[in-house]
């Protein structure tokens, strides 16, 4: 499937890993564009019959759905079967007149708005009227164009409502996966204006909602700033990296966003400087973020969250090949002279020169190609130019390698596993190191471990301690001896419980001599009876393991759901194997001694 962009010549393959995002959003603008399209039903009541003739006539006329009623009573069995935006009641009817049909509707039908007609229009029948919920009051006789005009207006202040009722969504994923580039497409497909503002680093709460202007310097937030330079109060409005918004003694910036986004509240948001409300409803506004548990619970249970998965290298290969080369050498100025780039070039530009779950050091790597091309051209006179980026040019422009693909092929080692695990740029594969010496019973963590994550250590040394004869282990051998567990990059922060079971297995490798096989990867959280719970991030951990060269990962059993929705793409060449337990995986990871 192709995603085309309105107005432009290039095509960027989707892959499936966008089909779920797509269709959420398809649904999101059918529901909108039904309810700005669909006729309204409209029900008339008038004991007299040429009067509900003559008011049947114009709203069919309108383009109504319409339907009469004699009196009160047929009025509230119809309005008891049906749904009706909007009943048009005559006051003075017998058995139930107009109010008592009023009260009735409102009590049976909140969401129905009603007009009352009437020839005995007076101010105190107005009044108890509009005070029991009718929407207008028309006396008579009718005039055309006020009844028309007044319908009109109800009914698209109900559809305006109808639609501002729906979620709001929220885009998470790991940087260069497309989120931005989703919001403006949405924009385009609507025909409304799209405005981005990022929240990164906010920390004055008046920035969004406005200075009072009793302060020197004082001006509007920034939300009535972008509708005002628009000139529009409908665009679509992304809040770009919500889950980066900070807090400090001017207050919490997140908050205001509850009202900024909430549908049943946005309507009357009142900027400080302009000190009067403002209707946010009509506002399509769409947040992205990288990791949506870094929101407040508040915020994040008015956000729909639709994640962007990470690319494949055969998706990163198509890309660059029909959107991002194409572009750079177009800037780069460099389209006239027919340069190409080999696959085998693209792939290891991919694997050698990146290691991210998005495109965006992919489209850098490539322009830094496209601008040594140049001042190459330019330099020798287009004499000496290459026409074939092939992959000794790759390396001539980029240097030496950033990143080793082979990390599987890394020598075995006792007490040495490897893990998956999933950040806010993708998965990553890590390593983690047990070592055993002569000490004190003492368990020592390092390499920047969070709380969680340190528990996950205690929890897998304590498995193993009250399991330690079905291993073979000796039951004291710590009574004499200090366990040293390390996982590498140590200026990193590094939290979660998915490493359990890799720690686990680490321990394991070190106390029975068995080295473990360097082509395997782990995840899983493990509990003190060795079961393994489910974990996240699924498709991201074994992409990470597939750029790794790692042959076997293994998961959760509670976890096959999700590995069988994962693309054919996603899973080849890798042996997954799936584990309740940790006995039945040990052979498989740890080796004889």
């Amino acid at each position: 499937m192709i995603w085309f962009r309105k107005g432009e010549e290039e095509r960027v393959p989707s892959g499936k890993e966008l089909e779920h995002v797509k269709e959420r959003v398809l649904e999101y603008l059918a529901v909108r564009t039904l309810c700005s399209i669909q006729s309204s039903r409209v029900l008339v009541v008038d004991d007299e019959e040429i009067a509900r003739q003559n008011l049947e006539y114009i709203l069919r006329k309108e383009g109504h759905q319409v339907s009469t009623a004699a009196n009160g009573e047929e009025a509230l069995d119809q309005v008891k079967s049906h749904d009706f935006d909007l009943v048009l009641t005559d006051l003075k009817m017998d058995r139930v007149d107009g109010l008592q049909l009023l009260e009735s509707v409102k009590r049976l039908s909140p969401h129905t708005e009603i007009i009352m007609v009437t020839g005995y229009a007076t101010v105190s029948t107005a009044v108890d009227a509009l005070r029991k919920g009718a929407a207008h009051y028309l006396s008579k006789p009718i005039k055309l164009d006020e009844l028309r005009e007044t319908v009109r207006e109800i009914i698209d202040r109900k559809r305006h409502m109808q639609m501002a009722r729906g979620p709001i969504l929220c885009f998470a994923g790991p940087p260069g996966t497309g989120k931005t580039s989703m919001g403006q497409a949405i924009a385009e497909a609507l025909e409304r204006k799209f405005v981005r503002l990022s929240l990164a680093g906010l920390r004055d709460e008046a920035e969004l909602r406005g200075h009072r202007r009793t302060y020197v310097g004082a001006m509007p937030g920034r939300i009535i700033n972008e509708i005002k330079r628009l000139g529009v109060k409908n665009p679509v409005f992304m809040l770009d990296e919500i889950d980066k918004i900070g807090q400090d003694f001017r207050g919490d910036p997140a908050s205001i966003l509850l009202e900024i986004l909430d549908p049943e509240q946005n309507h009357h948001f009142i900027d400080h400087y302009v000190d009067l409300p403002f209707d946010l409803s009509g506002v399509m506004f769409i947040t992205t973020a990288n990791v949506v548990g870094n929101l407040p619970l508040p915020l994040l249970d008015r956000l729909e969250v639709i994640n962007f998965p990470g690319y494949t290298e055969g998706e990163k290969k198509k890309i660059a090949k029909h959107y991002l080369i194409p572009r750079q050498l177009r800037d780069s100025g460099l389209t006239q002279l027919g340069l190409e780039f080999t696959d085998e070039a693209i792939v290891m530009i991919i694997r050698d020169y990146t290691r991210e779950a998005g495109l965006r050091n992919l489209e850098r790597e490539i322009a830094m190609i496209c601008r040594k091309l140049a001042r190459i051209c330019l330099r020798d006179k287009a004499v000496s130019c290459p026409t074939m980026v092939d992959e000794v040019l790759v390396e001539k422009f980029l240097g030496p390698r950033k990143f080793s693909y082979g990390v599987a092929e890394s020598e075995r080692r006792l007490g040495v596993t490897i893990g998956l695990v999933w950040t806010e740029l993708g998965g990553e594969i890590i390593s983690i190191e047990a070592t055993r010496m002569r000490g004190n019973k003492q368990l020592i963590l390092t390499g920047s471990l969070g709380n969680v994550l340190q528990e996950s250590a205690q929890t897998a040394m304590s498995y193993i301690r009250s399991h330690a004869e079905q291993f073979h282990i000796a039951p004291d051998f710590f009574t004499s001896s200090d366990i040293h567990i390390h996982i590498p990059s140590g200026a990193i922060p590094k939290e979660g419980p998915s490493s359990g079971l890799t720690i686990a297995l680490a321990l394991l490798s070190l106390l029975t001599g068995r080295p473990a096989r360097q082509d395997v990867a782990l995840s899983g959280e493990l509990t003190l009876n060795g079961r393994l719970l489910p974990v996240s991030g699924i498709r991201e951990k074994i992409m990470a393991a597939q750029r790794a060269g790692i042959k076997v990962v293994v998961f959760p059993k509670q976890n096959e759901v999700d590995i069988n929705n994962l693309e054919e793409e996603v899973k080849e060449g890798l042996q997954i194997v799936l584990a309740e337990e940790v006995p039945p995986i040990i052979d498989l990871v740890l080796l004889p001694q």
